[in-house]
């Protein structure tokens, strides 16, 4: 038995942060129900046709779920919500600021009708304060939180490369979610649930935030390097190549310096012998680094590392990423069906005991809004007026 095989999920989601918290439920066997647009649909479709023409980031978010066109704005619309909602355990939505409320779908009211249920209001600067009406998408939340600031190098910063707001949105819904099950399943009541985008990246924000306050400046922008730790970050070697090193303790501080360096007595060196003062001479020590990694070949460099225990990385693109030895031994590929043949996705990170992930298709825009309609009850000529009034 799949942990959520018993749980009905109805999703008002678009672009990232929910899809991404209901396919993890999917993932677990939930049955999630996702409401679009007809015609148009959840607008991560049109973000790119990369994957033999359908969007990256649908054929991502959206494996295993049903998907129902509806027009939630009509009458009868709402009256199919509500039908859905009658048989569901969970509501999440992450549409604009007070759109849910505006088709009567607000976490009050459904929670009011509906006490057993489980609703979950993804927003971007949460239900309250100055900010609650501003839209958000993930790099003004990266601006907003402060992430930009620490990342990038020290003349100019940059965005994350992946959707990290909306991604840590998510991760903190699915995990609430899963919190409010629990909950309902010793006492018989639902939940409310809100995340914000900004709430969720200022909790990754952590380490720079009590740097700062406590330190009264804050952690510099250094590339590929650590603002607090020394030495970490990438060293050329003799023959071009670039390795990714770490030192983390000064246990290993003393075994890179006497077997990666070949210089035992600079663990002593009083510029080097903390954590903080290696920092704060962190260009005398990148010298030291730089001279000895730029006289040997990488595969020396590494049988010193590995001797030494030091952890040390390539740095692979995309590419090298999908061809990585790791993911093929630990075979993390599935096949996944979609509406332009068969895919081949990642399987999620989490490995429970027993349990397979569901890997079921990527579904096509109203796919399944007649079996849908079917099982709620309607009949086969209620539903194609439905569809020829643009209800569904």
């Amino acid at each position: 038995m799949l942990p959520l095989s018993d749980i009905a999920v109805v999703a008002v989601e678009q672009a990232v942060a929910a899809p991404f918290a209901t396919r993890q439920l999917a993932d677990l066997g939930a049955r999630v129900i996702k409401v679009e647009r007809p015609g148009e649909g959840d607008f991560a479709r049109g973000y790119d046709h990369a994957v033999n023409g359908m969007s990256s980031h649908f054929v991502w978010l959206n494996r295993s779920k049903r998907s129902l066109s509806l027009d939630l704005k009509s009458e009868q619309g709402r009256t199919v919500m509500t039908k859905l909602l009658e048989r569901a355990d969970v509501l999440v939505s992450n549409l604009a600021p007070g759109a849910m409320g505006r088709l009567g779908l607000s976490m009050l009211e459904v929670r009011r009708a509906f006490p057993k249920m489980i609703v979950c209001e993804i927003s971007g600067y949460g239900s309250s304060g100055p900010y609650q009406d501003r839209k958000a998408y993930d790099l003004l939340v990266q601006a907003e939180s402060g992430l930009l600031s620490v990342t990038g190098d020290p003349a100019w910063p940059a965005k994350v490369g992946i959707s990290v707001a909306d991604i840590a949105a998510g991760s903190y819904a699915y995990s609430g979610i899963l919190s409010a099950l629990i909950k309902r399943g010793r006492t018989g009541e639902g939940s409310g649930v809100s995340v914000s985008l900004f709430d969720a990246l200022g909790e990754w924000m952590g380490f720079p935030a009590y740097y700062t306050r406590y330190s009264g400046k804050q952690p510099e922008r250094t590339g590929t390097r650590h603002a607090t730790i020394a030495p970490y970050g990438d060293f050329k070697t003799a023959d071009g190549s670039t390795l990714y090193i770490a030192v983390q303790n000064e246990r290993e501080w003393a075994r890179f310096c006497s077997s990666v360096l070949a210089s035992p007595e600079l663990s002593r060196d009083p510029r080097f012998v903390t954590n903080a003062s290696r920092v704060r001479e962190r260009r005398a020590l990148y010298d030291v680094i730089e001279t000895v990694f730029g006289a040997l070949s990488k595969d020396d460099i590494v049988t010193r590392l590995r001797a030494a225990e030091i952890a040390y990385a390539d740095v692979n693109d995309v590419l090298g990423f999908l061809q990585h030895p790791q993911l093929a031994a630990r075979n993390r590929f599935r096949d996944v069906d979609s509406p332009v043949g068969t895919l081949s996705a990642l399987i999620p990170p989490v490995d429970l005991e027993g349990v397979e992930p569901v890997m079921k298709a990527v579904p096509d825009l109203g796919e399944h809004s007649e079996n849908t309609l079917l099982e709620l009850g309607y009949r086969p000529e209620e539903i194609d007026k439905m569809r020829q009034e643009g209800v569904i």
